[in-house]
């Protein structure tokens, strides 16, 4: 029996594959495509028998169970994204399986362990680490053209299909010198491969994004950088006050879901956006019911100014 399309499960019928899908924005993304319906495939390395080069706890395994708990339908396949030959047996079983793909969200990264928040603006390139560096290019460059490289033939058989690439900043703020080579040329690459694929896809009736969360209480920002939780997140703004613009992965989450429901979503193709301005367009709310709009307040201290949290909530 067909499970029919609501308004709450406007995503019934269709597939998606989160592809880095281990934990922070393309976690909460992978939740909120199966809350809203699609049947959705959650990849990484880290699994509950072994942890990728990160070291973090959380697992692909972990992420389809919260799929599950939402309502939703979650297939977890551990899947190194710099391998080809794995990618392209994965999407081979998507295609076994469901004989469709219809959104494709490239959340790979995995390189904060490469670089340290130090080094941003007072390393030259050549006093880092090369091999580092590379391998951080690698994990947010090639690992996200390569998954396109075997996706994208499946995802463009009918039109309506959404390509999301994940990044961190907005095509403004990248505009910008983000002072760790590396890091900046692995954080472009998404702006310009959604720009490039946003051609290509085109005449096909496909869509190509990038997407970027705000300022993010991720696991990892959470535990290890600001020492607090997610109900205890304010806490942090004792030493750093700007965290008051932080969001939860959740609202990347419902971002991106909006995205893949709003059936005149070609009307964004090639373009960057970022959660705040995907809330202002589509009416939804973080898990607290305000709208945080991280990339203007950052725009606004930036410029000199003193950005109040309550004019960008």
């Amino acid at each position: 029996m067909t499970v029919p399309r609501t308004e709450e499960r406007p995503l019934t019928g269709k597939v998606a594959l989160v592809a880095g899908a281990t934990r922070g924005a393309s976690r909460a993304v992978a939740v909120e495509l199966g809350r809203a319906g699609a049947v959705v495939y959650v990849t990484g390395r880290s699994t509950r028998g072994r942890r990728s080069e990160v070291g973090r706890p959380e697992t692909i395994e972990e992420t389809a169970e919260r799929v599950e708990a939402a309502g939703g339908t979650a297939v977890a396949v551990a899947v190194d994204h710099l391998e080809p030959p794995r990618v392209e047996a994965l999407v081979a079983r998507i295609e076994a399986e469901q004989g469709r793909l219809d959104v494709l969200v490239n959340g790979l990264w995995g390189g904060d362990h490469l670089m340290s928040v130090a080094d941003f603006g007072r390393k030259k390139m050549w006093e880092q680490d090369l091999e580092a560096g590379l391998r951080m290019l690698r994990l947010g460059m090639d690992s996200h053209l390569i998954t396109s490289r075997y996706a994208l033939p499946l995802l463009t058989r009918r039109p309506g299909g959404l390509v999301v690439e994940v990044t961190d900043g907005t095509a403004a703020y990248n505009a910008r010198y983000r002072g760790h080579l590396y890091f900046d040329l692995a954080k472009y690459a998404p702006l310009r491969m959604a720009a490039g694929l946003g051609e290509e896809l085109k005449d096909l009736g496909c869509t190509a994004v990038s997407f970027t969360p705000g300022y993010l209480r991720s696991e990892a920002m959470l535990d290890t950088y600001k020492k607090v939780t997610e109900e205890t997140w304010r806490d942090a703004l004792a030493d750093d006050p700007h965290f008051c613009i932080s969001e939860s992965p959740t609202y990347s989450g419902r971002a991106v879901a909006a995205l893949a429901a709003d059936p005149d979503v070609a009307r964004w193709n090639g373009q960057s956006l970022s959660s705040g301005q995907l809330a202002r367009a589509y009416g939804f709310t973080d898990t607290d019911g305000t709208r945080p709009d991280a990339w203007g307040y950052i725009a606004a201290l930036e410029a000199g100014e003193e950005p109040r949290e309550e004019d960008y909530r």
